[in-house]
């Protein structure tokens, strides 16, 4: 029985008709000042380079900055948990994306792929019927969109979403409520590869009517080359409460099915269309629902035999709705697609679902479990997002942010898979990947490197407080990488030299390409030597720290696991400190996360991360009674504070760096290391910072980067100096998403919550409401125009404005 309460359209989230159409169209083509293309120029070249040879050899591009993907802004909440890939659904009824293939994003709306209603008179007559949803289609002509898009309304709030459709001229009022099966703390369900389609349909009018809403889908993901490729057969099936029909095919040789099913019910009448032609004109689907509304025999191939090419499927769910009554159509879309192999290593992995569904024939049995489970998934999403969107002192967009952010969890290219069971034997029984397996997802939609560890360290946040057993999944698997080492030789396009690619003994940038072998071919960035980076062993110390308290004390157990691996990279980092204070140097090249932006000497960002990561060795070197260990780091730590002050602080903020020419500028991101110790619940004893120079560095930040950079409503720019945006690099005149959400959680630890709301609302705001990059968060938005690298991790780092709030509102005293 559906909870009524649960299923209600929130006051919250994504509101908008479905004839919206968004007032900035917003490109990816920034062009920077010609003295930076100057500075970059040998970068460039050697891009270009590195991407001609790489496509005549047909390897991975990872990172693609000549075909750029333009946002279509369009997007509503995806579907799908996590880690077995996603569809994106457009707000207007699109199924418009897909990341079923684990090394490609593919930007395709696929027209055959639908809902479609008819509604029926007291005498049978077909009064109306139209596909339920506004896209203008090239395929199917026969086909048509009637709705009135004005009066249809949709409300998206991830993992949910709701569309009402007034078709009160026809005398019903429809409401599809969208449910994906992400829940939090729910690692048995929330990994099923699987949506909910729930139909509301509410007679308005005096008399009966009889409407059947019916669901059509096509093989593949709307890449024409590859599903032609594709050998595809159906069938139909009963099983347990439900009906519906299975399509078998592969997706890049990787066998799939798409299965669409109804639950059975009294008062629903269930037909089935095995086979059509998803690029004919669509009349013979179209004219027998309109004759007869519901499909019989369009079976235009034996259903039995393999077709060669595309086809689609269908079923159908009727129903007779008396005058005042309303009566629900329950519908389930589920792909089985259990095997990845990756191109290069040949490795075969299998999702983590298939653990409790197996690895065949596994559609039917989700089919079953989604139909019966999802009122239960919709409490726990109820009862999860209750708390933020009934507190009051929150405002409105932040309860739309906090949890539209999240989509990237699932849609960012995610795999949740199994650990082979060879490799799971040699695991400590306290080791997470033995239960519950190994979680990866990209750097962003164009950005295709698994748990990019530098941007990870933002996003993590979400991880952390909603799958905590996922987040030490992954800090287990790059706990694991530091020892490795690949002698394999590549040269940096940032300057040409030639290095290895994986250095023992150092923290990677990331997991590897899905594009050729993760998991053992890591770092596949190819810009820098990342093993000479600054702020990855830091990072990982901290990351340490925040997942050892993510339960409200400190666990030992997995202290003790990582401690080791946090003294060796912390050691290695320590030949950076060239003067011997105890503070690490950068290098005079780009050698962290802002990878084009250029430190010289100590900055605040690197430095203030190592600080915090001294800081952290001491607590947890503490807590495994290693005195002598302590000892050490408390020293260095005192030290380096103090050099940290005296080369950095200027009486109003901490500089970018020790250069004479960009020293002075006020970097948004240059609280990160207390930002991150907040998080662990650490930031309210000031260990590395005084509180009076946060407070007053927090205050320049939001007077300089924030109120003088477009009115305060687009976020923080990344760097501002002598009274205007720093132009000295691309990155130091961005606004960083992530970063933003990052800086506004600094200043709800500190306080500063009206101006920390501000900051983070200036720029969702403007993402949703002007430039339509909901569903679609891109790294980095500019001043005017333009935007980089859409569907990007960092955002995620929402969640740390949650985490703040939470520990303010919990604090016995003011912070």
């Amino acid at each position: 029985m559906v909870n009524i309460k649960n299923s209600v359209i929130p006051k919250y989230g994504l509101k908008i008709n479905l004839d919206h159409e968004y007032p900035e169209n917003r490109s990816g083509n920034f062009i920077p000042s010609l003295r930076i293309i100057w500075t970059l120029l040998p970068l460039i070249l050697r891009y270009i380079w590195y991407y001609i040879v790489y496509k005549l050899k047909k390897k991975s591009v990872v990172m693609d900055y000549l075909i750029l993907q333009r946002a279509k802004r369009m997007y509503g909440v995806p579907i799908g948990g996590i880690g077995s890939g996603t569809i994106g659904r457009g707000y207007k009824g699109e199924f418009c994306r897909y990341q079923l293939r684990p090394d490609i994003c593919e930007y395709n709306t696929v027209e055959a792929n639908q809902f479609i209603v008819t509604i029926k008179n007291k005498e049978q007559e077909t009064i109306f019927q139209s596909c339920l949803s506004t896209y203008k289609r090239s395929s199917l002509k026969s086909w048509e969109s009637l709705i009135d898009d004005r009066k249809c309304k949709y409300t998206g709030l991830y993992p949910r979403a709701w569309t009402e459709y007034d078709l009160s001229d026809y005398g019903i009022k429809l409401i599809c409520r969208q449910i994906s099966p992400v829940i939090p703390h729910n690692y048995e369900d929330s990994n099923l590869p699987c949506a909910l389609f729930v139909w509301n349909v509410e007679n308005v009018c005096d008399d009966e009517r009889t409407v059947s809403i019916s669901f059509t889908f096509k093989n593949g993901t709307g890449t024409r080359k590859v599903d032609r490729q594709s050998t595809s057969s159906s069938k139909a099936f009963s099983y347990q409460n439900t009906e519906g029909v299975i399509l078998y095919h592969t997706i890049d040789k990787l066998r799939c099915s798409y299965s669409l099913a109804i639950k059975l019910n009294d008062n629903v009448k269930v037909s089935k269309c095995l086979n059509f032609d998803p690029n004919s004109c669509g009349a013979n689907v179209w004219n027998q629902l309109k004759a007869n509304g519901q499909f019989d025999k369009i079976v235009e191939k034996s259903h039995n035999a393999h077709i060669f090419g595309e086809m689609a499927v269908g079923v159908s769910g009727r129903t007779k709705v008396l005058p005042g009554l309303s009566q629900d159509i329950e519908m389930v879309l589920v792909w089985d697609m259990p095997v990845i192999v990756y191109p290069v290593t040949k490795k075969k992995y299998f999702r983590f679902y298939t653990e409790k569904f197996g690895t065949e024939n596994a559609a039917v049995k989700i089919v079953d479990y989604a139909l019966t489970r999802y009122p239960d998934w919709e409490e726990s999403i109820y009862q999860w997002q209750k708390d933020v969107l009934d507190d009051v002192d929150l405002p409105d967009w932040y309860k739309s942010a906090l949890f539209n952010e999240t989509y990237f969890v699932s849609d960012g290219g995610t795999v949740w898979l199994s650990l082979e069971e060879e490799a799971a034997k040699d695991l400590k029984e306290n080791d997470p990947r033995k239960k519950y397996g190994r979680f990866a997802y990209l750097e962003g939609h164009e950005y295709r490197m698994y748990n990019s560890y530098d941007v990870h360290f933002y996003a993590s946040h979400a991880l952390s407080k909603n799958w905590p057993h996922l987040q030490r999944s992954l800090q287990y698997d790059l706990r694991d990488f530091v020892s490795v080492e690949l002698p394999q030789k590549f040269e940096q396009i940032y300057n040409g030299e030639v290095v290895e690619r994986k250095k023992p003994n150092t923290v990677p940038h990331d997991a590897g390409d899905p594009g050729e072998g993760p998991f053992d071919l890591i770092n596949a960035y190819p810009i820098h030597d990342v093993s000479n980076w600054r702020d990855l062993s830091p990072k990982f110390v901290l990351q340490t720290l925040r997942d050892a308290t993510s339960s409200g004390s400190m666990d030992t157990n997995f202290v003790e696991d990582m401690f080791d691996t946090c003294e060796i990279v912390m050691n290695k980092a320590l030949i950076y400190d060239k003067d011997g204070d105890g503070l690490i140097e950068n290098s005079g090249e780009p050698d962290q996360t802002y990878d084009i932006w250029v430190m010289k000497g100590c900055s605040s960002y690197c430095g203030g991360i190592w600080l915090a990561a001294l800081y952290a060795m001491t607590l947890m070197a503490d807590v495994l009674q290693k005195i002598a260990e302590k000892d050490r780091y408390q020293k260095l730590l005192d030290s380096a504070r103090q050099a940290f002050d005296e080369k950095l602080w200027n009486g109003s903020y901490y500089n970018f760096d020790c250069s004479l020419d960009q020293g002075k500028s006020i970097m948004a991101d240059q609280l990160n290391g207390h930002w991150y110790l907040g998080c662990s619940g650490f930031g309210h004893v000031y260990p590395i910072l005084p509180k009076s120079k946060i407070r007053s560095a927090l205050r320049s930040i939001y007077e300089n980067n924030v109120l003088c950079f477009c009115e305060g409503n687009m976020g923080a720019v990344n760097g501002f100096l002598t009274g205007q945006v720093d132009k000295v690099a691309i990155q130091s005149q961005e606004v960083w998403t992530g970063v933003t959400y990052a800086l506004a959680a600094t200043m709800i630890q500190e306080g500063m919550v009206e101006e920390g709301f501000k900051t983070a609302g200036g720029m969702f705001k403007s993402m949703t409401e002007k430039f339509g990059m909901i569903f679609d968060t891109p790294e980095a938005l500019y001043g005017s125009k333009y935007y980089r690298s859409i569907g990007y991790m960092r955002p995620l780092s929402i969640w740390s404005m949650q985490i703040a709030w939470e520990k303010r509102k919990s604090a016995t005293e003011p912070i």
